[in-house]
């Protein structure tokens, strides 16, 4: 490799050498995947994204899939998880019900998702960007923040470099492929790194951070969905730019505490710093039917075996939650979320369970669903999770036995002891 001098404006993303302005192709090996950029070399901020996670495992793991559409998801009656690129050109997204995806992309291989193997591999490729930097804040299994600032003394490389040398280095020792996203603060990172899926390399420097975004729809920015996207172009506000003109006081008056986000980040103002092991947010589990299921005796084993699968989850992250969260989904694939935040936070399938049930006496009203989850969020320490209830006396003894099933259930296996509630029912879900 030629050695890397300070005054090349970019280098070679394949062989990482040195290149002056104007090339097109590597002057060393002639790759055509150079990256340039005036601030290059001055920002420190990455986010770094797997390709197609689940899809590209199973085609490392599997080389005759290499050039054939793979549909990672649930049944014919599940979702999309993730497809491979050659899938997306067909149409297929992901959270796209199967049955579509399978109308837009026949030929499509799908295979179940095995999650024991996704995270295995996301824990080998974090213990890589660990050794760059302490500073690794993961999002989810498959994507995280980087903080560069202060590593060009111990690798010898600036930050732009020591990302591409990583990306060669997952390349060849787990065998998937990255894209990063290079800038001066987290927003815009992430942005960057969406730009070139696959085998992306893109810069989004402080100087053009103004123009890049003016033209961009409002959706760029974090936590402007389709709903709120629908509210302010009813308001007549549909790219970044026309946010810019506005003052951060009227955004608010409209908008509220979004407005002050809206006015800062349309102007690339993101002072978040990257925190190693941010905390999740919630904890959940759902699940899709075969069949629609509309009755609310055959719903409720379904939602004890998923609060079941929560509460183990918490006691094993050793966490509690104060809200529990309900989740449904129609035939029509309308979702309905309902909450109740808890007097104390818990980690207990029963109070998970209960209150999940009274949240869906008021949901049965005849419609059919084809989705159900619950979850808690407003995470805590333990140690605050369910006091004794000196008014429900029965709690208590409940909550011995739960107790007693998680110890039979740690020796024995998950299926060694049942509640009522799912004993002998048939399993509609997948």
């Amino acid at each position: 490799m030629t050695p890397f001098p300070a005054t090349d404006p970019g280098f070679c993303r394949d062989c990482l050498t040195g290149q002056p302005d104007g090339l097109r192709r590597c002057r060393a090996c002639g790759s055509p995947r150079l990256v340039y950029h005036r601030e290059l070399y001055n920002l420190t901020i990455a986010h770094i994204d797997c390709d197609a996670f689940y899809a590209s495992v199973e085609k490392r793991d599997n080389p005759e899939l290499a050039d054939r559409p793979v549909i990672i998801g649930g049944g014919k009656r599940g979702v999309v998880s993730t497809a491979c690129y050659i899938a997306r050109i067909s149409g297929v997204r992901s959270a796209m019900p199967m049955f579509k995806a399978l109308e837009a992309c026949p030929d499509a291989v799908v295979i179940a998702p095995n999650m024991e193997k996704y995270v295995t591999v996301g824990r080998q490729v974090r213990t890589l960007f660990q050794e760059l930097t302490p500073l690794v804040q993961p999002i989810s299994i498959d994507e995280a923040f980087l903080d560069l600032s202060g590593t060009e003394r111990l690798h010898h490389d600036p930050p732009a470099r020591i990302l591409a040398r990583l990306v060669r280095r997952v390349e060849q020792e787990i065998g998937i492929t990255l894209s990063v996203g290079l800038s001066y603060c987290k927003f815009l990172a992430k942005v960057a790194s969406d730009l070139q899926k696959p085998r992306g390399f893109s810069v989004i420097g402080e100087a053009e951070a103004l123009a890049f975004l003016a033209p961009r729809p409002v959706t760029t920015i974090w936590g402007v969905g389709k709903a709120f996207a629908a509210t302010l172009e009813a308001d007549g506000i549909r790219t970044v730019g026309q946010l810019q003109t506005m003052q951060e006081g009227d955004l608010m008056r409209r908008y509220g505490s979004m407005g002050q986000r809206l006015f800062r980040l349309s102007r690339g103002i993101d002072d978040r710093t990257v925190h190693p092991n941010d905390p999740a947010k919630t904890v959940s589990a759902e699940t899709t039917f075969f069949e629609d299921i509309s009755r609310y005796e055959d719903l409720v084993p379904i939602l004890r075996r998923l609060s079941e699968k929560v509460s183990s989850r918490l006691k094993k992250q050793e966490i509690a939650g104060q809200t529990v969260v309900l989740k449904l989904k129609t035939a029509d694939f309308k979702s309905r979320t309902r909450n109740r935040r808890l007097e104390d936070p818990t980690q207990l399938a029963d109070r998970i369970f209960r209150t999940g049930l009274n949240l869906l006496e008021k949901e049965t009203d005849g419609a059919k669903f084809r989705l159900i989850g619950i979850g808690v969020s407003d995470l805590t320490d333990p140690a605050r999770a369910d006091p004794r209830d000196l008014v429900d006396e029965q709690a208590g003894r409940r909550a011995a036995a739960e107790a007693a099933m998680d110890k039979l259930r740690d020796k024995f296996g998950k299926a060694a002891v049942e509640t009522g509630y799912t004993f002998g029912t048939r399993r509609r879900d997948q």
